[in-house]
């Protein structure tokens, strides 16, 4: 198992920009894709990206982020990061990350590990 602990998160004005990270502790970071989720008050958990640790670095997009936000890893330092521009109020939501061995993988119902969530708030 991986334990994933999320950071970065914070206070943002419409139109800024923001880098979140996803730390994997263990041994066992490369055998993991990461994907990265948000759910907002009253909504479900939405699928935004996902990324292998495995070989090459395969990226998969929901359209809803696609263009604005970009993921990328980091296999020395076991972690995976969301950078996030053009952000907008509705981007407010609970940002967490999580870890499948499947890939692509857009369900949240495919992850077996789960960070506790980075608060991301996004002002007019």
């Amino acid at each position: 198992q991986v334990r994933l602990v999320e950071s970065g998160g914070g206070l943002v004005q419409a139109g800024g920009s923001l880098r979140l990270s996803c730390a994997a502790a263990g041994r066992t970071f490369s055998t993991y894709a990461i994907g990265w989720f948000r759910q907002a008050p009253g909504k479900e958990r939405e699928f935004l990206a996902q990324i292998t640790t495995w070989g090459g670095a395969l990226v998969y997009y929901a359209d809803s982020v696609k263009g604005r936000f970009i993921i990328s890893r980091d296999n020395v330092n076991n972690t995976v990061s969301l950078q996030m521009a053009s952000l907008k109020p509705e981007d407010t939501a609970v940002y967490s990350c999580g870890a499948t061995s499947t890939f692509p993988a857009r369900s949240d119902n495919d992850y077996t590990f789960w960070g506790q969530g980075t608060q991301v708030t996004v002002s007019s």
